[in-house]
């Protein structure tokens, strides 16, 4: 017969030994964390994770996505299994509070952050428009297009829904500033096809004190006021009026800033012929050019003649130094 002293040393845990055995165990769960957890409550605002913890952490709806979600279904299952970030300690009552939404807006930086390194160009849709600029969304970020940077001749509210090519700008997690230029990514692509000492025809837009806005196949180069003429003008208007069609030369193209500088100064035939006879200067515009093209093939000739000179006197010192 069983000793009545040893069956009941051999009774199982209780409650109370479970419940005790929990507290001296050290979960170590901070927020910051990010744990792995599985689904296994959906309820209308949040739903219930089980991340191993003495108490089911919660996650509420506003937490499931970088994007608007109505219910937790279009983000969760019953019994999935993925990453969760601990947002807060424990409540009162021993729960955590964890969040989708940190984890993708952290990893939307870290795509953004690559793609501005890569200089890519995004496309996205504009869902709104204010004073200053639009607003899109990259990776799920709210971004911003200052209106300097949008290169339309709609007007901005006419903008909403359209999905427009977008470069970076600015990319500043800690204040949280996404900035885009479109004008950038349009000058990109145009600029593709254009080549510095290229004449083309374009149509003035825009005058200003400093120069003259001309649009080129739908980007504005700019020719400012010293590459007008070499005779010295005091105003662009004094040359050039709104809505005229001209022919213009590139003198420089910044893919980086998005920029394209004109002349008409580097086609005149004798100087001050724009501001005397601009029909010349279109007329022998390519003929200009071409001579524009030749003086700097015989730049780039001297400057690799004078540099292959110093490679050799380098190469006859460093020989003379072995022997």
């Amino acid at each position: 017969m069983a000793n009545p002293d040893t069956q009941n040393t051999d009774i199982g845990f209780t409650h109370e030994d479970f419940a005790a055995l929990l507290d001296q165990y050290d979960y170590n769960f901070n927020p910051g964390d990010i744990v792995p957890g599985t689904v296994f409550s959906i309820e209308p605002r949040g739903a219930l994770i089980d991340i191993g913890a003495k108490t089911a952490a919660y996650l509420p709806i506003q937490e499931m996505s970088i994007n608007r979600v109505e219910g937790a279904e279009e983000v969760l299952q019953s019994n999935e299994t993925r990453e969760f970030f601990i947002l807060t300690d424990d409540n009162e009552d021993g729960q955590l509070t964890l969040s989708i939404r940190r984890i993708e807006y952290m990893r939307a930086w870290e795509r953004v952050r690559q793609l501005q390194q890569e200089d890519a160009t995004v496309r996205s849709l504009v869902f709104a428009t204010n004073r200053g600029g639009a607003l899109v969304r990259i990776e799920g970020l709210r971004g911003f297009i200052p209106g300097s940077h949008i290169s339309t001749r709609k007007p901005k509210e006419d903008l909403v829904g359209e999905e427009l090519p977008l470069k970076f700008l600015e990319v500043d997690e800690e204040r949280n500033r996404l900035v885009l230029s479109h004008r950038r990514a349009l000058v990109e692509r145009k600029m593709n096809g254009l080549q510095v000492s290229e004449v083309v025809i374009g149509t003035v837009r825009g005058l200003k004190p400093y120069g003259a806005f001309i649009d080129i196949g739908g980007v504005s180069g700019l020719l400012h006021i010293s590459e007008i003429s070499h005779d010295h003008i005091d105003t662009p208007n004094s040359v050039l009026n709104v809505n005229d069609e001209i022919k213009v030369m590139i003198i420089d193209l910044d893919a980086e800033r998005g920029r394209i500088s004109l002349s008409t100064k580097q086609l005149e035939p004798e100087p001050g012929d724009m501001v005397k006879n601009p029909d010349l200067v279109y007329e022998k515009a390519e003929e200009m050019a071409e001579r524009y093209r030749e003086q700097l093939r015989q730049k780039a000739l001297g400057e690799s003649g004078e540099a292959s000179s110093d490679d050799e006197y380098v190469v006859e010192e460093e020989l003379a130094t072995v022997e």
